[in-house]
């Protein structure tokens, strides 16, 4: 659905965005990756000025429940967590193109750790500190009853001021995480 005031320019292949496509307020700007859930672009928030990371999940895949909530669950989880090493999330948006709707995210800048690992290993000193960071993130995680499962290299940001863990897609709620529904 596209807010009040907004006129979108929608431009969008089968598999991509295309950069200038609008979604409300967010102009999309480029490809930034593709995953098994979905696609990863750079966008320009107009209305704060600042680019942002929107996720939006694969066509495909789209039209599943399952997948639609896995996309709502982490979108609960990023939203409950705060924390200086993991992605924040800014906004959730709907548009009409994207039936799943968009989740709008910091956008993190520096080199995943797997891209950082093919130049060789880290040094000692360098590698004891982003553990350090990447345990106290999921310590974090885990207390508000969240379990990432899906932490690999590639899900570690390496930025200026430390690690960020991002993709909670496959994030998993505990029994009694106050984001866990109730089976029917």
């Amino acid at each position: 659905m596209i807010p009040d005031g907004v006129v979108a320019n929608v431009r969008a292949t089968a598999a991509t965005l295309e950069p200038g496509t609008r979604l409300g307020a967010y102009e999309i700007v480029a490809l930034l990756g593709t995953g098994g859930m979905g696609d990863v672009y750079k966008a320009r928030d107009i209305r704060l000025g600042r680019n942002v990371a929107l996720k939006v999940l694969k066509r495909e895949l789209a039209e599943r429940p399952d997948a639609r909530q896995r996309f709502e669950r982490e979108a609960r989880a990023i939203s409950s967590l705060n924390h200086p090493h993991i992605c924040t999330l800014h906004d959730v948006g709907e548009h009409d193109l994207l039936p799943a709707g968009f989740l709008v995210m910091e956008l993190v800048e520096g080199e995943t750790l797997a891209a950082r690992l093919q130049r060789g290993p880290l040094p000692v000193d360098q590698a004891l500190e982003y553990a350090a960071q990447i345990a106290d993130t999921l310590s974090a995680a885990h207390r508000h009853g969240i379990v990432h499962r899906d932490l690999k290299p590639a899900n570690v940001m390496l930025t200026a001021h430390g690690v960020k863990l991002l993709d909670f897609g496959l994030a998993a709620l505990r029994p009694g995480s106050p984001w866990r529904r109730p089976r029917c």
